[in-house]
């Protein structure tokens, strides 16, 4: 039987002959949803630090605060503030990840906030700033279908090298347009394919990013999103358990007890399921979301990641079940 699922960190050991890990950033951009200053309400379970790495939020420090890069972000930010942050968050990140894991390759991660909102000419001078700041082996830019368009594309196709990836990860959620309105999310399905395509003729790798247990879905719904990523065969996807933070839009609807949550065992069988149709080569880079405790509403509990990783493996094991089993009929 083949492995359950295809893991991003066999693959990348695979590739570069060590363990890898990101170097998450903040580049200082906001979304078109938050306005220049992030102050406005963001999609529906998007808190104000817009998915900011942990480490760069610790207990004690200015970080911990909902971030403010240094400075405006936009076209009207000062570069060189952003810069001089980016210098900081790399060596905090590079820090972190040398005192847990050790020293090794890295991955250059810009994580937080939409990271292609902002004019070419100010992305090129932030990446280029961030690229030299370590021997990257991949760019990864995190961002939405409707922050993507030619000139993002060539930009970002022109990182490319034979020893260098470049990696986009576009924000899909849901293949639905009625969940795509009620969470608040701003763009289209038909956005995300038009998105993908773009990316796609550029040879850049493409990865989605999916939401299990948003308010008005369930398996149905789910199983419909699997269907349609499969017939994409993107390079990557990473689900995520619907997560709640403290102050979020759909924060105040759980407080007034119009939001549940999946629980742990349901959030495997979603994904269970869900894998079965997705294209086998796809690399599945995360399973479960990750907000800190001190920010996170609901859900109050949840296995721990490798738990939740190592009881996927043997349910689809008992199953007899694996990523794929149901592609290429994923459509029928």
């Amino acid at each position: 039987m083949p492995p359950a699922f295809r893991s991003y960190s066999a693959y990348l050991r695979q590739r570069y002959g060590a363990r890898v890990y990101r170097v998450a950033v903040d580049g200082g951009f906001s979304c078109p949803n938050r306005g220049r200053d992030r102050s406005a309400p963001g999609c529906a379970y998007c808190d104000a630090w817009g998915s900011r790495a942990p480490y760069l939020c610790q207990p004690g420090d200015a970080l911990d605060a909902p971030p403010d890069p240094a400075s405006p972000p936009g076209p009207g930010g000062d570069l060189e503030q952003r810069k001089a942050s980016l210098s900081r968050q790399v060596a905090r990140a590079s820090g972190f990840l040398d005192s847990r894991y050790g020293p090794g390759p890295r991955i250059l991660y810009f994580q937080a906030f939409s990271g292609t909102h902002a004019p070419t000419d100010v992305l090129r001078e932030l990446y280029d700033h961030a690229l030299g700041l370590g021997d990257f082996r991949e760019l990864i830019v995190s961002t939405r279908p409707d922050c993507v368009d030619r000139g993002v594309a060539d930009l970002l196709a022109g990182y490319r090298r034979p020893d260098r990836e470049i990696w986009v990860e576009l924000g899909l959620q849901s293949a639905h347009d009625r969940t795509l309105e009620r969470i608040r999310r701003g763009h289209s399905v038909e956005q995300f394919r038009e998105a993908v395509l773009l990316l796609r003729e550029r040879g850049l790798k493409i990865a989605a990013h999916v939401i299990f247990g948003l308010p008005g879905e369930n398996l149905l719904e789910i199983l419909q999103t699997a269907r349609y990523l499969a017939a994409l065969e993107l390079d990557g996807l990473k689900i995520h358990n619907l997560h709640v933070p403290r102050g979020c839009v759909l924060a105040h609807e759980a407080l007034c007890g119009e939001l549940t949550v999946p629980c742990d065992r349901r959030h495997l069988l979603y994904t269970m399921r869900a894998l079965e149709l997705v294209a086998p080569s796809t690399i599945i880079m995360r399973l479960t979301c990750d907000t800190p405790p001190r920010r996170l509403l609901l859900p109050r509990s949840f296995m721990a990641k490798p738990r939740f990783y190592q009881e996927l493996r043997e349910l689809m094991e008992r199953e007899k079940t694996w990523q794929g089993r149901l592609y290429p009929n994923a459509e029928e």
